[in-house]
């Protein structure tokens, strides 16, 4: 078989350098993206500090009060539930690395007996625990922080539900990251007996102490689920900065790689266009009308 022709051989080239332009044009597009994503987490991390600050102060002064008030007026403990609702907090969006998988490994660790209900928050973990006989209700999740109020509504309205169609007393769990990025299971109801305070008064209360203690309980629950919310976006931004970092890299380094490739066919692309000027001056000169 005949060696193709130089003309044939040019448009090869040609058309191999095109292509590998149009990929790095591609990757630089993916590139951007990537970068803007890891952007954007990097400021949503930096804000929900502030919230975490925040809220941590809140919930520390409820946990004081509760503490404050339990001292002087000892109410009766609740009873060890008999069923339990699991609130599974994962994430709404996806690029979190194992995220979602962390906090199911948490759920595999749970005791079987008695049988858990689920209630999850995020799409991407509900999408994972999808047909689970222990699921009970599903909800989307927030994606920045000023989505927590509108999602802890409907988590409300979700719980009161699920906790109204079983039987006997229920506890309330919680299976979601803390801010230091670790999985972790957490008791809400029924609450753990604070440690008393070294205060010689009794508070003065205008409302009966069951009354005060029901409301200051609500008051502690949503705080509680406040600072869960945010302690699990801290955790998914930050691991999707991580995420997003190694994506850059590896594309960083197909990059440069493509470069050379395109520095290398550019040079081949010119040395056979030099070959066919040169050819087309000696067939010129060899010509019958020279």
């Amino acid at each position: 078989m005949a060696a193709p022709g130089p003309d044939l051989a040019w448009e090869g080239v040609v058309s191999r350098r095109v292509e590998v332009d149009r990929r790095v044009e591609r990757l630089r597009e993916i590139s951007g993206v990537l970068t803007a994503m890891k952007n954007l987490s990097l400021v949503e991390t930096r804000k929900l500090a502030r919230f975490i600050g925040h809220q941590q102060r809140l919930l520390g002064s409820i946990e004081t009060a509760a503490a404050d008030f339990l001292h002087f007026f000892p109410m009766e403990g609740a009873p060890e539930p008999e069923r339990v609702v699991v609130l599974v907090i994962g994430s709404e969006r996806g690029f979190c690395g194992n995220f979602n998988d962390r906090i199911l490994g948490v759920l595999r660790g749970l005791p079987p007996s008695p049988p858990p209900r689920l209630l999850v928050v995020g799409r991407r973990l509900a999408a994972k625990l999808d047909g689970h006989p222990l699921l009970a209700a599903t909800l989307d999740g927030p994606t920045v922080a000023e989505d927590v109020p509108g999602v802890l509504s409907r988590l409300m309205d979700a719980l009161h539900d699920v906790r109204r169609q079983m039987e006997g007393q229920v506890g309330l769990l919680a299976a979601a990251h803390n801010v230091e990025g670790e999985p972790e299971v957490r008791r809400l109801l029924p609450v753990s007996r604070p440690r008393a305070p070294h205060f010689a008064n009794p508070p003065r209360l205008q409302l009966p102490p069951s009354e005060f203690f029901a409301r200051l309980m609500e008051h502690y629950l949503v705080a509680a689920l406040d600072g869960l919310f945010y302690g699990s976006l801290v955790a998914e931004n930050r691991r999707r900065m991580e995420h997003m970092e190694h994506a850059t890299g590896r594309l960083d380094e197909t990059l440069a790689a493509l470069t050379l490739k395109r520095g290398a066919l550019r040079q081949e692309e010119i040395v056979e266009e030099i070959e066919i000027i040169m050819l087309s001056a000696e067939a010129v000169r060899t010509s019958p009308r020279h």
